[in-house]
């Protein structure tokens, strides 16, 4: 489980760079956990997901249902916010 609210995720120059987490999920039928963040440097509102580990690691999603799966869970983020 991500603890805090922030996380660090390297650029493609490989500088650190804070990422704030919106939230976290587990999807059991995948078997997976996920995060979703911004980086709250950047006014363009694009968000980001990663699946991650036990220890924190963040792994790639990789397949196509997974991305649609997490656009769903995101979708139904956005309209509790509003």
């Amino acid at each position: 489980m991500l603890d805090s609210n922030t996380l660090y995720v390297k650029d493609e120059n490989g500088k650190e760079v804070a990422m704030e987490i919106l939230f976290t999920f587990a999807n059991e039928e995948m078997g997976k956990q996920y995060v979703v963040f911004v980086d709250p440097n950047d006014d363009s509102g694009e968000v980001f997901a990663s699946c991650y580990d036990d220890e924190g690691n963040l792994l790639p999603i990789e397949s196509e249902s997974e991305w649609e799966m997490v656009e769903e869970v995101l979708g139904a983020f956005n309209e509790e916010e509003l």
